[in-house]
C-alpha cells in the first residue's frame, strides 16, 4: 500500500538504512517506507530490528532487518548482500550508525575514542565499500549521515569532530570515483532535531532546549521529517546532478548557533553556575 503522506514515489525501488531501527535513521525509513520504497534496515540489537520491521511493515512496506554490528565488514556485507536477493538492486543507501558520548580529550581512554572511530568512520567505510557492488548503475544515490562536529569544533565531542569530519571525507571521495558509475555520493547534516536522543543528550532541560533553539536562525528545531525529507530528495531524479555535497537540514545552525559552548550549555542545566 502506497501511502499519499508523502510527494515522492519510491514503488519499485529498494532503500537500505544501516542504523535505521531508531532515531533519526527510523525516521528516514519511515519516509521511505510512506513513499513506496522496498525496505531493508540494520542494527546491533535484535529487538529493535523486529520492532522497526513491524513498524515499517504497518505503514505497508514490504521490509528485511538485519541485526549487524556495523564495525563488522563481513556481517554488513553479507545483510546488504541478502536484501538485494530479496528486492534487487540497492537504489538509496543510506548510513547513519553512530555513537557518541560527552566528554573531554583527556576525559576519555582511548578505548573510548576509538570506539566512536570504529562505528562512525569505519562503520561507514564498511557501509559504503560493501554496499557499492549492490548498488543499481547507474542511478543509485549513497546518503551518510552527518553531524555539525563534522566542520564545527566542539567541546567534549573531539571524537565525534573526528569521525563525522572522517566521513564526510568518504562522501567526497566516493562521489569522485564513483560517478562513473553514475552513482551520486552526499552527506546530510542534521541540527538540533527535537525528540531525539541527541537533543535529549545536548539539551535536557527546558532552560538548555530553549537555549539551543534560540541559537538557531529559524528559532526553532528540526523534526525528523525534515531529514527524511531531505534523503527522499536526494535519493529521487530531482537531485540527480548533485554529487559530493554536505547538506545541513539545521534552520541555519551552522551559521554561528553551533559555537554554543559546553559552558553555556552547562548554565542551563540543573545546578549550572
Amino acid at each position: 500500500m502506497h501511502s499519499s503522506h508523502s510527494p515522492f514515489d519510491y514503488r519499485g525501488k529498494t532503500a537500505f538504512i544501516a542504523g535505521g531501527t531508531s532515531g533519526i535513521n527510523f525516521g528516514i525509513a519511515q519516509g521511505f517506507a510512506r513513499a513506496g520504497a522496498k525496505l531493508a534496515v540494520l542494527s546491533r540489537s535484535q529487538d529493535k530490528v523486529d520492532a522497526a520491521v513491524a513498524s515499517l511493515k504497518a505503514l505497508g512496506a514490504e521490509v528485511v532487518g538485519y541485526a549487524a554490528d556495523v564495525r563488522d565488514y563481513e556481517a554488513v556485507e553479507t545483510a546488504l548482500k541478502s536484501a538485494a536477493e530479496a528486492f534487487g538492486p540497492i537504489d538509496v543507501l543510506v548510513s547513519g550508525a553512530a555513537g557518541n558520548f560527552p566528554a573531554s580529550a583527556l576525559g576519555m581512554s582511548a578505548k573510548g575514542f576509538k570506539t566512536v572511530i570504529d562505528i562512525d568512520l569505519l562503520g561507514s567505510f564498511h557501509v559504503l565499500r560493501a554496499g557499492h557492488a549492490l548498488l543499481r548503475k547507474p542511478g543509485a544515490a549513497v546518503i551518510n549521515i552527518s553531524a555539525p562536529q563534522s566542520y564545527n569544533a566542539m567541546e567534549l565531542q573531539m571524537h565525534v569532530c573526528a569521525a563525522k569530519a572522517g566521513v564526510d571525507m568518504l562522501t567526497r571521495v566516493a562521489a569522485i570515483e564513483w560517478g562513473v558509475d553514475g552513482v551520486r555520493v552526499n552527506s546530510v547534516v542534521p541540527g538540533p532535531i527535537a525528540h531525539t536522543e541527541g537533543m535529549r543528550r545536548l539539551a535536557p532541560t527546558v532552560a538548555s532546549e530553549e537555549l539551543i533553539r534560540n541559537s538557531v536562525p529559524l528559532r526553532q528545531l528540526g523534526e525528523v521529517e525534515d531529514i527524511a525529507n531531505c534523503c527522499l530528495w536526494l535519493g529521487s531524479p530531482l537531485a540527480r546532478y548533485v554529487s559530493g555535497a554536505v547538506i545541513p537540514v539545521d534552520g541555519g545552525w551552522s551559521l554561528g548557533g553551533t559555537s554554543i559552548t559546553a559552558g553555556a550549555l552547562k548554565q542551563a542545566l540543573p545546578g549550572g553556575h
